[in-house]
């Protein structure tokens, strides 16, 4: 008798930032929004999606503790792993990745997210892995609706772009493990380090990605601003 391996979900929260850009003297995913972590905000959308089967979270260095606060006040008991973030994010992803490798199968898909976006819905998780499902990834993604202009100096422009050839690509961004898993390796084989997003890393090796459901809701808090819109 063949037994069907059990296909796990995984998601990879990224709260390895310190937040420069907020001018705040703690990492922006911890601070609080009417008494509560903005990764509490987050992690429990996870924590309550039924196709979500454990998280992990990428914590900058030194606050591993706060995490483990955070997992057992709000019962995030979905939470398996701290891993410690790196450098910048590509070493965060990549410490991420690399760190479920002993406890993820080739076909598993990882879920990668913005622990500052904590906006995020059930639905955009869902088509995400249904994308990633038929495609080997699957990218929350919405249109353009502004003017897009190129610049060279943002001073001034000159070259309008097409707003109907491009996309916002946003967070969660979900991978099938192998793929995602090898696109690391071969990138520190060629010498990149500081790629921002899996995303990008995904084109420069000429991979295609699948556009799967986003929102204009699906805020990232980076200045002080976006806490209040929050």
């Amino acid at each position: 008798m063949t037994h069907t391996a059990i296909l796990m979900n995984t998601a990879l929260i990224l709260a390895g930032g310190v937040g420069k850009r907020l001018g705040k003297d703690i990492p922006k995913q911890f601070l609080k929004v009417n008494g509560k972590p903005i990764l509490a905000y987050t992690a429990q959308v996870f924590q309550n999606h039924d196709e979500i089967d454990r998280i992990v979270v990428v914590c900058v260095s030194g606050w591993e503790d706060e995490v483990e606060n955070i997992k057992t006040t709000y019962g995030l008991d979905k939470i398996i792993r701290i891993i410690p973030g790196g450098d910048n994010s590509m070493q965060s992803i990549s410490n991420g990745i690399f760190g479920i490798e002993d406890i993820t199968s080739p076909d598993d898909i990882v879920i990668i997210h913005d622990s500052v976006r904590p906006l995020i819905c059930k639905e955009i998780i869902s088509d995400c892995i249904a994308v990633c499902k038929k495609h080997g990834n699957g990218c929350a993604s919405i249109p353009v609706q502004e003017t897009i202009v190129r610049t060279d100096d943002r001073i001034s422009g000159n070259t309008n772009i097409d707003r109907s050839n491009v996309m916002r690509v946003q967070t969660p961004q979900a991978y099938r493990y192998d793929l995602v898993s090898k696109l690391y390796k071969d990138a520190y084989e060629a010498g990149i380090e500081d790629s921002v997003y899996t995303n990008t890393l995904m084109l420069h090796f000429g991979h295609p990605i699948y556009f799967a459901r986003g929102s204009v809701f699906n805020l990232k808090i980076t200045m002080v601003n976006d806490i209040d819109l929050f």
